[in-house]
């Protein structure tokens, strides 16, 4: 959350004097480029949005002409930073009683807009639009609520990871987030404001109105009132989260003195809410009795919520509107009803982003000539608030305190991202192998990690721009920002999903990116690459003149060896003492070479996806010797590599570079790639882990195509911190040398143990056939 600068104070009814100034830097950020606007205002929450065009730095490399003839220390490509221009969707919420000040702030800053509409949901649409009209010079054009709601709900749920979540109160973490689903369609979307609205949705534009009720928000805002006399929303469910309900609710232990097991009633279940209010001359506190109020709606919104399922055959259910607003006391009384009533069958799901459903979906509506749908999207880490903590006793008025805004940015990626074929289940699989927010003792120590790291980082930034006289300055901010995320999440560790070694390596990356950071290790790799390559015909002709079973093992221990080595080259060419060779002896920590041996000597595979890690040792000697390989067997290759930076792996455009003049000095290369053999595709990720449900679309095409029949993960972000319990439904190679001694121990080994995992599907055979494999020239 961030909180707006005051000349007024807080008084004792929670308000704030109106005269404020709103920082540019933190809200409404980027509004001199906003293109579009929507708005949905509720009946106290205002939720605003707008699409910005961003203006950043990328880098790019361009290879040389290398007709000429080369000079002793010519580097390989060129390093430039070049502007480019990308899409921002803005979410930013925050009270009605703050509208006219942003408005008039949205006015002094907004240089111009492509569009003279607004689009407008929510009930105080129509109360607002004078307003908004006299301010913005926009007209007013409201859209659907439901149409709206359910459009902003498929969005969310299609584009952000760990966006539903079950909410288990006393766990270590109160949030069990759902990994996003390949196919989001039907499920059941219970929209508690006022009263209640049952959908069922069955596609992007198929949704019913199935059910309601009246007994909804707007019932328990009323009756509230009326029992304890507390007119504000937020401070009834503060009261309900003190109370015991059990002195104002009949039991049924209270009914039949213990439980009625024959009906398999437990005796603490409720058998009537308000029995006992009826007892003479005894007076209820207003806690007890706003608690007994919550359980009683809230039972009952779950019982039809589980009907409704029932009837409709769906297991999908989502909860959201203004009653539930993140509240830890109503997810609990929910989901609590829903178990009771389906038997566990059926979970309670709640949403991230909940409150900004409605005006992502006018948004939607308004931008639908910019195909919004035909992208991907993915949350900026920098530029969204996260989750708040739902416990009572931090900060209890956190939700009611004026001038506190909530901020949701998504940036539009280049490339659809689809789910990888290949993965057995996409449905349960689950990309990190360790959740942070569930073990203690892990996050503690990564966070840890990465503030260590932090000056690091800083000093490798400044570094990378030394011709830039303001990036120290940039890197100090850069510091700033991401020292408040991992304060951030050190405390709400569930702030932006489950938190993950991934997921903190991402935002690391999203705020290095927010202040022209994006490729810190842009030279340190083109040193490595220019050292690398060098070596690359020797390695080659020395892997000629091993026997096969010798050749094959120095192959493996090439490409774990260049796995260990990505920091710098000097230290690379000592220990490997002009040698692609690494001594890593077996036994290995995790270890199937001997069944990757045996199947070796089977047919060859059709094709290999390989995605890689690395750039210079790990890229050049350990993975082509191992690819040339591949293809010298009669397996086509696939090698896919990061869209974009992060941390020093090899980028796409970087492979491109690197492959053409790997094919100048080696015909098995070259004949591979013109014949098309050899294929480089842009797995869509700018992350040093892999999400195999986020890749590019144009990769799980190639994949379909070429019948890829065997894939290999490499390195520890990709193959330790990401994908190790990953199901495949082909063959696949797992392998990485642990460079952290902490997560080294954490898997029962040391510092430099070698995880090789070589699987093979439930059920999937392969043939081991006696021949003498062939020979690479």
């Amino acid at each position: 959350m961030t909180e707006l600068w005051s000349s007024g104070s807080l008084d004792s009814g929670h308000s704030m004097d109106k005269s404020i100034t709103l920082p540019p830097d933190e809200i409404f950020r980027n509004l001199e480029n906003a293109k579009r606007f929507a708005i949905d205002i509720g009946g106290s929450l205002t939720k605003l949005a707008y699409y910005s065009t961003v203006q950043h730095k990328v880098a790019k490399v361009r290879s040389f002409d290398h007709t000429a003839k080369e000079t002793e220390g010519d580097p390989l490509y060129e390093i430039s930073m070049q502007e480019e221009m990308s899409a921002r969707l803005h979410f930013i919420k925050f009270e009605n009683a703050y509208i006219e000040t942003c408005l008039d702030f949205i006015k002094d800053h907004l240089v111009n807009t492509d569009t003279k509409v607004i689009k407008a949901t929510g009930g105080g649409a129509h109360k607002f639009k004078d307003l908004i009209e006299k301010k913005l010079k926009l007209r007013v054009d409201k859209e659907d609520e439901m149409t709206c709601l359910i459009k902003g709900c498929n969005f969310v749920l299609r584009n952000i990871t760990h966006e539903a979540f079950v909410y288990v109160k006393h766990a270590d973490s109160e949030f069990r987030f759902q990994n996003t689903h390949p196919d989001i369609f039907p499920y059941l979307l219970i929209n508690i404001g006022s009263g209640v609205s049952i959908f069922k949705v069955e596609s992007e534009d198929t949704f019913e109105r199935v059910g309601g009720s009246s007994i909804g928000g707007g019932t328990f805002w009323g009756l509230g009132a009326l029992l304890t006399k507390t007119k504000r929303f937020d401070e009834l469910l503060q009261l309900a989260s003190k109370g015991q309900h059990t002195n104002v609710d009949m039991l049924v232990k209270d009914i039949y003195g213990g439980s009625y097991g024959s009906l398999g009633l437990t005796g603490d279940l409720i058998a009537s809410s308000f029995g006992k209010s009826a007892t003479p001359d005894k007076e209820f506190s207003k806690e007890d009795m706003a608690k007994s109020l919550l359980h009683m709606i809230s039972n009952d919104i779950g019982q039809l919520a589980c009907l409704y399922a029932r009837l409709h055959n769906l297991t999908r259910v989502y909860f959201g509107g203004f009653f539930i607003r993140g509240h830890p006391v109503t997810m609990h009384t929910i989901t609590y009803s829903i178990n009771f009533f389906t038997k566990g069958e059926v979970q309670a799901l709640f949403l991230r982003h909940e409150g900004y459903l409605g005006t992502i979906g006018a948004f939607l509506k308004g931008a639908e000539e910019d195909n919004p749908n035909q992208y991907s999207w993915g949350e900026n880490y920098a530029g969204s608030s996260g989750l708040m903590s739902t416990s009572p006793d931090l900060n209890p008025m956190q939700r009611a305190r004026s001038g506190t805004f909530d901020m949701l940015e998504m940036d539009r990626l280049e490339r659809q991202l689809v789910n990888l074929p290949l993965l057995q289940d996409p449905s349960s699989y689950i990309p990190d192998t360790v959740d942070l927010s569930e073990d203690a003792l892990a996050r503690e120590y990564w966070l840890y990690c990465f503030e260590e790291a932090l000056d690091g980082v800083v000093k490798r930034a400044v570094a990378s721009q030394p011709d830039l006289p303001e990036a120290a300055e940039r890197a100090e901010k850069f510091r700033h920002k991401y020292q408040h995320k991992l304060q951030t999440l050190r405390h709400q560790p569930f702030a932006y999903g489950s938190l993950t070694v991934r997921s903190l390596l991402d935002t690391r990356e999203h705020c290095l990116n927010e202040f022209n950071f994006p490729d810190p290790y842009s030279k340190i790799k083109q040193g490595e690459n220019d050292m690398a390559l060098k070596y690359f015909q020797k390695a080659v002709k020395s892997l000629g003149e091993l026997s096969w079973e010798q050749r094959q093992f120095a192959l493996v221990r090439g490409l774990l060896a260049g796995n260990v080595f990505d920091w710098g080259a000097k230290a690379v060419s000592e220990l490997l003492n002009y040698s692609p060779f690494f001594s890593i002896e077996r036994p290995w920590l995790v270890d199937a070479y001997d069944q990757w041996l045996e199947r070796l000597k089977g047919p060859p595979h059709k094709c290999a996806l390989f995605f890689v890690d690395n750039s210079g040792i790990d890229i050049i000697l350990g993975v082509f010797p191992f690819v040339r390989e591949l293809i010298c067997r009669g397996t086509e290759v696939v090698l896919a590599s990061n869209s974009s930076p992060a941390l020093n792996d090899v980028t796409n455009s970087e492979l491109q570079i690197l492959t053409e003049r790997i094919a100048a000095m080696d015909l098995v290369i070259q004949s591979a790639v013109k014949e098309d053999r050899l294929t480089l595709v842009q797995s869509g990720s700018s992350s040093p882990c892999l999400d195999l449900s986020r890749l590019d679309k144009v990769l799980a095409g190639v994949v379909r195509e070429r019948h890829v029949d065997l894939v290999i993960i490499e390195g520890m972000g990709r193959a330790i911190h990401t994908n190790y319990y990953a199901i495949l439904s082909c063959e696949s190679l797992k392998m990485a040398v642990i460079k952290n001694s902490w997560l080294a121990d954490r898997l029962g080994g040391k510092l430099f143990s070698v995880v090789f995992k070589y699987e093979v599907p439930p059920g999937h055979k392969t043939t081991t056939l006696d021949h003498v494999p062939v020979t690479p020239s």
